[in-house]
């Protein structure tokens, strides 16, 4: 197999995840804004959806390639780094307004945090393909499963960034674009995990752990308070919109990892 050629694979599964935070733009071509129940219902199939791919997906796949104290410890770890980056960038985080009026050395900044926010899924996509061997024709089916839960996962995170480019009356082509934008860093994750599983394979069970443990963070540190924050003038604050939505993403997560 020719490395590039799996590396390659890689990227691109990384950068589909990233294109589809497009997606969540889409609405705004049609209506002028999305409501706050379809946006708490989606915060909902995220944080199910990724919930799910670390507890049924990541943990039994470290398992299966060392001991329960190697994973766990690769699980703290990642709960560890996330909260502190989260508590870290606290005071530098963007409004996706000031992307339309950020200069180039602004821009800059604004990648270096979203670097932190998106380097998580990008890990997870990169250790769920240790296992590619373009030379027998194998694609880790847990691969396949990130890959789409990562991509349906960003859509509502599409959607939070064009509600307030909307406002500012930017072009729902613009609004794709940015939200875009908001995840690069994913491919170069994806691309950086999977090379380090490869070269230091007695650590894959630390990376599998660290990328369930990244994950798990991200849900408790950003999408469940972005989604009651939403859901706030709701009734119930939301509360139920938002169980329904984990519901429904942890069913179709586990009906995909089945599947595959």
């Amino acid at each position: 197999m020719v490395a590039w050629q799996a590396f390659g694979l890689v990227f691109v599964a990384g950068l589909v995840t990233a294109v589809a935070t497009g997606l969540g733009a889409l609405p705004f071509f049609l209506v002028g804004e999305v409501s706050r129940r379809l946006n708490v219902a989606l915060w909902g199939v995220a944080s199910g959806i990724m919930l799910t791919a670390s507890a049924l997906g990541l943990v039994p796949e470290g398992l299966a390639h060392g001991e329960v104290t190697t994973v766990v410890v690769g699980l703290l770890v990642g709960v560890a780094l996330v909260a502190l980056a989260h508590r870290l960038l606290d005071d530098h985080e963007f409004d996706p307004g000031e992307y339309e009026t950020a200069d180039v050395r602004q821009l800059a900044l604004i990648l270096g945090v979203l670097t932190v926010h998106s380097f998580p899924e990008g890990i997870a996509i990169g250790v769920s393909f240790a296992a590619l061997n373009l030379d027998a024709g194998v694609v880790p089916p847990l691969a396949v499963a990130m890959t789409v839960a990562i991509s349906v996962h960003n859509i509502p995170e599409g959607v939070a960034i064009s509600i307030p480019l909307r406002e500012m009356g930017v072009s729902p082509w613009r609004m794709v674009g940015w939200s875009i934008f908001s995840s690069l860093p994913q491919p170069l994750g994806a691309v950086l995990a999977f090379a380090f599983v490869r070269v230091a394979a007695p650590l894959l069970p630390v990376g599998f752990g660290f990328a369930a443990g990244a994950m798990v963070a991200l849900v408790v540190v950003e999408f469940v308070p972005e989604a009651l924050e939403t859901g706030k003038p709701l009734a119930r604050n939301g509360y139920d919109v938002f169980a329904g939505g984990t519901a429904l993403g942890g069913a179709g997560m586990w009906l995909l990892l089945v599947a595959v």
